[in-house]
């Protein structure tokens, strides 16, 4: 049983990237049959939703490991004497899992048509030992649909993955794998938000040394300013408050 630490509402995983990585390919790489585990890879915006939304606090109680994503996380761990050792994101994590050499099969389920497609010739590119079993792009609106639901739920039964791939984007992605894992014939799902995006080449990652310096935030909003202007200084208002309902909680 990985270790935790209680924050903003979250169990968070205290694993380094590399312990990460043995784990969801431990998961993997285990005999068929057993639910399906999911991840979560939260930030400063899921911790901001979680104080508002029941929802997707039962999301996050019902993930088998929930990895920080977010540097801000990672340092108010730190602040509250209960350190995260470090980052682990999602974005890094999937390719690296395809890096490893094991012999895994990937289902990519999200992003917009055609761009799941772009993502799977590259990792059939560059990790000759994954099998890519499966892509597709949902509708919009598809989440409030049975029917489309139905399909969905098909589509990864036929394909019998070991790792499901999601990129619905949050928090749909951690509410819908939520409410479908039972039906998931999947070993593990991660909701890996852009990843799929990124693995396409449809939207480009920030420099290293912005993401180790906490910075790839502006790269996103220099990229995207009308999406992702509004969540951020939401996020920028909210976020101090919720470390001092933290601190307070623990002093």
């Amino acid at each position: 049983m990985n270790e935790t630490i209680e924050l903003f509402n979250m169990k968070l995983a205290r694993l380094t990237m590399k312990e990460a990585l043995a784990t969801v390919l431990e998961w993997c790489l285990e005999p068929r049959g057993a639910a399906c585990r999911y991840i979560v890879t939260p930030n400063v915006d899921h911790a901001v939703m979680l104080r508002h939304r029941d929802d997707l606090r039962e999301a996050y109680r019902g993930a088998s490991l929930t990895l920080a994503d977010g540097l801000p996380l990672v340092a108010a761990s730190r602040l509250f004497r209960k350190p995260l050792p470090e980052r682990v994101a999602g974005s890094d994590l999937v390719p690296q899992l395809f890096a490893s050499g094991a012999r895994i099969r990937v289902f990519l389920l999200g992003a917009a048509p055609g761009v799941a497609v772009a993502a799977a010739e590259r990792i059939r590119r560059e990790w000759s030992a994954v099998e890519v079993v499966g892509t597709y792009s949902p509708p919009l609106g598809f989440e409030n649909n049975p029917a489309e639901n139905a399909k969905i739920v098909s589509l990864v039964a036929d394909a019998q993955p070991d790792l499901l791939v999601v990129g619905f984007g949050a928090p749909k992605q951690e509410l819908w794998v939520h409410e479908h894992c039972g039906e998931l014939q999947a070993k593990v799902a991660i909701c890996a938000g852009a990843t799929i995006d990124f693995l396409a080449g449809h939207r480009s990652r920030s420099p290293v040394w912005m993401r180790r310096a906490g910075l790839e935030w502006l790269h996103r909003v220099a990229g995207e300013p009308r999406r992702l202007a509004g969540r951020y200084l939401r996020d920028a208002w909210e976020f101090p408050q919720l470390l001092w309902r933290e601190w307070r909680h623990y002093s």
